[in-house]
């Protein structure tokens, strides 16, 4: 029997703690990508190490999330804080794995979106940080994503490259025609290629969707910081954390949320 054939006789509650704790596990990794990238460091070399005294960290100061809280958010050897994002980071990435878990079970699905949404977690990190999202994780997501919708996910080649090109086309449109408009740029070549593994993966008749989760969201982050009278012409706001978040929601609840749309719409 094959791994996943193994893992498939597990019940559900097992499955979502197990996907729960490698979600932690990568969590910890997802950090160390996040900041080695903004500070242009290696991800390899030096090992895990404070940020302000440059102490190795021990083993028992690299548990997911306990760590943070028994050192009650400070380093062990100088004192100084570390971040709320770290546990934040490691805790979303757990709760991904087990929702994930819970929609497919740990089958190739499974790991097929969990490889995904741990690039999501990296490329929103360093977007909300430096404004940027890497090639690496976008064009190189794209070429994996693309062969696995088709022949891991068994997703039509028709919907999966209308998802793929037909979204990252109509954001580099609108990219283009909003500069020519507005003389300022509304997006990035980022998001442009962002759009191109999320289309790949969730397919052109979801994509709807994703764009329309991604929008709202953006505008509920938005709200908050007119009502404390921040100028929203002039704020600036990374979109490549809300495709994410539209693409996992989409991935995760999807259908159910287009079944419940057709339903209202339609009063059956």
């Amino acid at each position: 029997m094959s791994v996943f054939a193994w893992v498939a006789l597990l019940d559900s509650g097992t499955a979502m703690g197990l996907a729960a704790v490698l979600g932690l596990v990568c969590g910890s990794f997802y950090n160390v990508c996040i900041y080695r990238y903004v500070t242009e460091q290696s991800i390899v070399f030096p090992p895990s190490h404070c940020p302000q005294c440059k102490a190795r960290l021990r083993p028992w100061e690299l548990v997911p999330v306990l760590s943070w809280l028994c050192l009650r958010g400070r380093c062990g050897h100088c004192g100084s804080r570390i971040s709320w994002r770290y546990p934040l980071v490691e805790l979303i990435s757990a709760a991904l794995a087990a929702l994930l878990a819970w929609k497919f079970g740990l089958s190739p699905a499974f790991a097929v979106f969990f490889v995904a949404a741990g690039v999501c977690i990296v490329a929103s990190g360093i977007d909300f940080a430096i404004f940027i999202l890497p090639d690496v994780l976008t064009l190189g997501g794209a070429l994996l994503a693309l062969p696995t919708a088709i022949w891991v996910l068994d997703m039509p080649w028709q919907h999966v490259l209308a998802g793929g090109l037909g979204g990252a086309g109509v954001f580099g449109l609108v990219m283009v025609l909003f500069k020519k408009a507005r003389g300022i740029e509304g997006l990035g070549m980022g998001d442009v290629k962002l759009m191109l593994p999320i289309g790949f993966l969730c397919g052109g008749l979801m994509l709807p969707l994703v764009v329309l989760s991604a929008g709202v969201a953006a505008l509920c982050s938005i709200v908050p910081q007119a009502l404390l009278g921040k100028n929203i012409r002039t704020l600036r706001i990374p979109f490549g954390p809300f495709l994410c978040f539209g693409f996992l929601l989409t991935i995760v609840a999807g259908q159910e949320i287009s079944a419940w749309w057709f339903a209202f719409v339609t009063g059956r």
